[in-house]
């Protein structure tokens, strides 16, 4: 380098002088931590449905939609080609039929909203803003159950709509669209908290999504097992048999729903036995709910 432009660096690195280049404090409002959990409440419902991210992560969520809402379609379709006064399939026992896909969406998406943050270990990046741990759970509690409202409403829309425009009785269908309504937020709730719970609990992906579908899959296996040993002689369903309810989440929703809204015609039907068993059957989901809420504050409480 010429001996001059070396003396003109120096000379310029000696004179100290300041370049303004634009950098300003932000003047904006502080929107604060409201703000700050309802963004993180969009960003993870958004997240359980694939958007804002690959387009692989949008094919499991908008295939299970697909399944559940396509059934819809047909059932509606046949009520009306064979001129029936009501669906084949009522609204809460079609959210019952078909709730292995709720529960395969809930196992592959949970892990999605609570295990990546631990496994890339951006936990403490939100801590370090207004948002509390509280807020933190409640935000992703919140998305998981809209996100599985949304899931289990888009069938029932579909049968509702169908059934209307098909001219099947209007009151009969508003009032059972409704109990539908109140199968898919319990189911929703129920879920959302055990299947969270379960995801929190390790930043594997893999192990979560297993975990969920064992948990939740394999106590309806147990809850089935149980009560076909307890069908008195000559398959006689008793009262007592309908207790093996308990052991699952998918038959105590079921159970409680049926029993509370007269729709277990057929002893075969679960239900909830008598007054005592919906006493027992809503105790027990709001045990698991609060519960699970409770042990994942603690969870969050020790990052």
């Amino acid at each position: 380098m010429p001996p001059e432009a070396t003396a003109h660096r120096t000379a310029a690195a000696d004179s100290g002088v300041i370049h303004n280049i634009g950098y300003r404090s932000y003047q904006g409002p502080r929107l604060g931590r409201s703000y700050a959990t309802r963004s993180l409440f969009v960003q993870s419902l958004r997240a359980a449905y694939g958007l804002g991210r690959s387009g692989k992560s949008k094919v499991l969520p908008m295939l299970v939609l697909g399944v559940l809402g396509a059934p819809a379609l047909v059932i509606v379709a046949l009520a009306i080609l064979q001129h029936s006064k009501q669906l084949p399939l009522d609204y809460p026992q079609y959210l019952s039929a078909f709730s292995l896909f709720v529960v395969i969406f809930l196992a592959a998406q949970a892990p999605v909203l609570m295990s990546r943050d631990l496994r890339h270990q951006t936990v403490p990046l939100y801590f370090s803003r207004p948002i509390t741990r509280s807020d933190y759970v409640r935000a992703k509690f919140g998305a998981m159950v809209a996100a599985m409202m949304l899931l289990m409403t888009v069938p029932l829309v579909v049968l509702y709509v169908g059934s209307i425009l098909g001219g099947l009785p209007f009151g009969h269908n508003t009032g059972h669209f409704l109990y539908g309504l109140v199968a898919a937020a319990l189911y929703a709730v129920l879920y959302s908290a055990l299947g969270l719970l379960i995801a929190a609990s390790t930043p594997r992906r893999g192990f979560g999504v297993a975990a969920i579908m064992g948990v939740l899959v394999v106590s309806s296996i147990i809850a089935g097992i149980v009560f076909n040993l307890s069908v008195g002689s000559g398959g006689q369903v008793l009262d007592s048999a309908q207790w093996s309810a308990v052991l699952s989440p998918s038959t105590l929703v079921d159970g409680l729903v049926n029993q509370i809204f007269g729709l277990a015609e057929n002893p075969n039907t679960t239900h909830a036995p008598g007054a005592l068993g919906v006493v027992v059957f809503a105790a027990e989901i709001a045990v698991l709910v609060v519960g699970s809420y409770w042990l994942m504050l603690s969870r969050y409480r020790k990052i």
